[in-house]
């Protein structure tokens, strides 16, 4: 009889954790849906850390399937007795917030708030080499700036909680034909076959085709995406570094002083570092002509951005939201 195929993840793992590594006796978590990739991270997490690992579900409340990926999610937990903690949310999308948006808010959070009860600090997530192509591609036909690019990042904080992604440089492929080979259950989300959703029609019609013009683009995109990442990474110290100089809020004069390009920098910097702002190209580029044209003490300076406002007080600009709204 053959020996027993290895589960992939195993590696990706052990290869993230020299990165990204986790402090002895740090309990783990890893977001379980039940499907094939969830299930083969599980698996992985549990046998790197038999005792350590806990699995958190959570039911969306949008299709009437998820009633049975929570009973998978417990049956197998069960089966290999790690602790499963669950969150039922309301996903539904607020006005003007796409369906995909509105889940993964929601989801985040549950996740957070999940891992706090289990004692957790660090979620481990599932997205692999096709979801980072996914996220690229997306990215570009949205024409994103470097943030967009860098694509998912694969450690970061949300919520007040650490979050990981070891598998991004493995395809669904290699996960999918694991599980199934090994016999474990997991369980197909049928909404993965709804081309409504764009990721789904990115996953069923540009991924294949850019399969067969460039066979195994998926290392090449997440490549890319690690470029976009490290430049990304420099701007951002550099508008820590000018941001100093400017001030916080930013001074009029200061940010007259430098050029163009780095005053949209370092007010793109400002704006996600205090209200988690990222204002669109237009937006930023109504805001470098005001400021170029603001050499009176009189020039008023009043524009939308994102969901606020940013306006000149006095000798700087200053960012405010309408009462109702919240930061992100």
């Amino acid at each position: 009889m053959p020996a027993p195929v290895p589960n992939p993840c195993g590696p990706a793992l052990a290869q993230w954790l020299v990165r990204w590594p986790v402090q002895a006796h740090t309990r783990v978590a890893v977001a379980y849906s039940a499907g094939a990739d969830s299930t083969a991270l599980l698996l992985a997490a549990h046998a790197h850390w038999p005792d350590r690992v806990a699995a958190l579900h959570v039911h969306h409340g949008l299709q009437a399937a998820a009633d049975g990926f929570e009973a998978t999610a417990r049956a197998v937990c069960r089966g290999l007795n790690i602790p499963l903690l669950v969150a039922h949310v309301q996903a539904a999308p607020t006005p003007g917030q796409s369906p995909e948006d509105a889940a993964r808010t929601h989801r985040y959070a549950a996740l957070a708030d999940l891992a706090r009860e289990a004692d957790a600090g660090l979620v481990l997530l599932a997205q692999h080499a096709d979801d980072q192509a996914e996220t690229v591609l997306l990215a570009l036909s949205r024409g994103a700036g470097l943030p967009g690019l860098a694509a998912m990042p694969e450690r970061f904080e949300r919520h007040g909680m650490g979050f990981g992604r070891p598998l991004l440089d493995l395809p669904s492929s290699a996960l999918r034909a694991w599980v199934q080979d090994s016999g474990h259950a997991f369980v197909d989300d049928p909404s993965n076959a709804d081309t409504r959703f764009t990721r789904n029609r990115i996953r069923a019609q540009l991924l294949p085709a850019w399969q067969a013009c460039f066979p195994g683009f998926r290392p090449m995109l997440a490549r890319s995406a690690r470029h976009a990442a490290q430049a990304q990474g420099l701007l951002d110290d550099l508008g820590r570094i000018d941001l100093a100089r400017v001030g916080d809020p930013p001074a009029i004069a200061a940010l007259q002083a430098l050029g163009r390009e780095r005053q949209a920098n370092v007010l793109r910097h400002w704006l996600r570092l205090h209200w988690g702002v990222v204002p669109s190209e237009a937006q930023m580029d109504q805001v470098l002509d005001q400021l170029a044209a603001c050499r009176t003490r009189g020039h008023g300076i009043e524009l939308k951005v994102a969901d606020g406002t940013l306006r000149r007080e006095g000798a700087r600009l200053a960012f405010s939201r309408p009462a109702q709204a919240a930061p992100i």
